[in-house]
């Protein structure tokens, strides 16, 4: 390209030199299908954040949950539990 514009002060390329270019480009039914692919990925991509997003949302409420039980004391081992019971029935 820099070889048709006119090494005068700023080199331009005028609309009647681009006419004379031949730029080559992909038949329409593959420039179609090119289209539709990156449509396609992009649409997973939108759905993969989307379910990105809905398990840090679950994260947090499974950490508050979590928090929650441990704080009630409800966070026992089977051995624990059973071991409590014991106990207590022991008494």
């Amino acid at each position: 390209m820099a070889a048709f514009a006119p090494a005068t002060g700023q080199k331009n390329i005028n609309l009647e030199t681009l006419g004379s270019v031949h730029v080559p480009c992909a038949p329409l039914e593959e420039q179609a299908e090119v289209v539709s692919r990156i449509e396609g990925a992009f649409a997973r991509m939108d759905q993969l954040a989307a379910e990105a997003e809905r398990v840090g949302e679950l994260v947090i409420r499974l950490d508050r949950a979590v928090l929650a039980k441990a704080f009630a004391g409800e966070l026992l081992s089977q051995d624990a539990t059973q071991e409590a019971g014991t106990a207590i029935a022991a008494e």
